[in-house]
């Protein structure tokens, strides 16, 4: 590992916005979050991955993986971050080093492919992620970057994060790094507002920015810089001049925000689009910050007008739902902002959540999660797929919401099943985003193919107890009996 990633590293792991950071001492502090890692530890996302996820919604520029060509597994639509302009950063760029490029080395092909990649699509700029081989055999992309950038005359930023670093969360804060390194700040914005805001840790998944953004149009305000969903280079590196910043997901990028209020000034907060009340409340949050930072105070009465007609107009479209799902129990398996934010959505929805995971959640979400839920709130840290099939049938839940992966735990125990993570189809923020969630969970919960699957077959001896229920019917409450029912005894 180079000096400079090794100390970019000790950076971020010391950084003082991380609420793990905030609860040592400045002994433990100083060690950093360094551990030993172990075979497999990266399973689930590397650093190059995170770094990937974290900067590849930035539409306009090219992403340039130097590494083996496996390693560009995260283009077309991989992650469904949305563009309303340029395609480009759905094409997968690779140098697809080879055995000679180990033994002697691939910076030359890192030249070659950046400039084919100028001369082809003259992007705005060309963005290049080390891979563990290339960081193990010592190809230098700073010097490259530079001398490319001299080369060609366009920005060639080098997004140093290696898998073998450490998790993706990790490679998250070094994409940020790099951006705090080699773009934010370097252009000037052609113009400048009191409105104009920063949202950080938002990846337009699906669309949900632009679920947002016409809020944000009725109110005035701008989007001066979104890092990174549908996000565009040139307003990246102006977005130092924005009067306040909003932070979806301070698990992934609070680096960015708290550095840019350090550096010039900009305050900001950790808000969510998901769910009525949480939604009025980052309107509010925004206004209020807008308006301590010299917008006119008639912003905030704005912001109230809109936030009740939008309040009154969701509330009403999810009435008749209410009463289809009063009562019913979800289990939540994600993480981070969304641990706390999409509870807060079901339960406006007339739903019971009985657990929900904080595997990726930072301490002011679990504090959020208690807040919401009461001292009794089930929150999961983390749990093989054996435990969370027994924790859905134990809790009598109706529905698991969660990440693709998990999905087959659910559908093993023939329960309704609904994707809330990354990879999902539908867009869940803000008001229309509400009502799109309940409507998706009404669906699935309704689906009459869980009537069929869970009825047993008319071979079978009804009365045989490793049977499932018939529909409707209560279950059994023995895990084990259930689990060996589905095989996963």
């Amino acid at each position: 590992m180079s000096t400079m990633l090794k100390q970019k590293i000790d950076q971020v792991f010391e950084e003082p916005g991380c609420d793990k950071n905030q609860a040592k001492d400045a002994k433990e502090r100083k060690k950093g979050c360094t551990k030993q890692l172990t075979p497999g530890a990266a399973a689930g996302g590397c650093a190059f991955d995170g770094a990937k996820i974290a900067l590849q919604p930035i539409v306009d520029v090219a992403h340039l993986v130097h590494g083996p060509i496996a390693c560009e597994g995260n283009s077309w639509d991989n992650r469904h971050s949305a563009s309303s302009g340029s395609q480009i950063y759905r094409t997968g760029f690779t140098t697809d080093i080879n055995e000679l490029d180990v033994v002697y080395g691939g910076e030359k092909r890192l030249f070659r492919a950046v400039r084919e990649i100028i001369e082809k699509y003259d992007p705005p700029a060309v963005f290049v992620y080390q891979t563990c081989v290339t960081a193990m055999i010592g190809d230098d992309i700073e010097a490259v970057c530079k001398r490319a950038s001299e080369k060609f005359g366009k920005p060639v930023i080098p997004v140093n994060s290696p898998g073998f670093a450490g998790p993706k969360n990790l490679g998250n804060k070094l994409g940020g790094e790099a951006l705090l390194d080699y773009v934010i700040g370097t252009r000037e914005p052609e113009v400048t507002t009191p409105y104009d805001i920063n949202i950080i840790g938002e990846y337009n998944l699906v669309g949900e920015l632009w679920q947002v953004k016409p809020l944000l149009d009725a109110l005035g305000v701008r989007i001066l810089a979104c890092i990174s969903g549908d996000g565009r280079y040139n307003e990246i590196a102006a977005s130092h001049r924005a009067r306040a910043t909003m932070m979806v997901c301070s698990k992934s990028m609070i680096n960015i925000a708290r550095k840019m209020e350090e550096r010039w000034g900009i305050p900001f907060f950790e808000g969510s689009f998901y769910g009525i009340s949480d939604m009025s409340h980052t309107l509010r949050e925004i206004a209020r910050l807008l308006v301590e930072r010299g917008a006119p105070e008639e912003l905030l009465g704005r912001t109230e007008r809109l936030i009740r007609v939008e309040e009154a107009r969701a509330t009403e479209r999810i009435r008749a739902y209410r009463e289809r799902l009063a009562g019913k129990r979800v289990l939540l398996i994600t993480g981070g902002v969304k641990s706390w934010s999409v509870v807060s959505a079901l339960q406006e929805a007339g739903l019971e959540v009985v657990g929900t995971s904080v595997k990726k959640s930072t301490r002011e979400d679990k504090d959020k999660i208690k807040e919401i839920m009461g001292d009794d709130a089930h929150m999961i840290d983390d749990m093989t797929p054996r435990e969370m099939y027994a924790l859905l049938r134990e809790a009598r839940a109706d529905i698991m919401l969660s990440g693709g992966r998990s999905q087959f735990v659910a559908l093993k125990a023939r329960m309704p099943w609904l994707d809330i993570n990354q990879e999902r189809h539908h867009a869940y923020a803000g008001y229309e985003g509400m009502v799109e969630l309940v409507q998706e969970v009404d669906k699935a919960l309704f689906n009459p193919v869980w009537a069929q699957v869970r009825t047993p077959a008319p071979w079978d001896d009804s009365t045989d107890p490793t049977n499932l229920a018939q529909a409707g019917a209560p279950l059994p409450s023995r895990a084990h009996t259930l689990a060996a029912a589905v095989g996963m005894n």
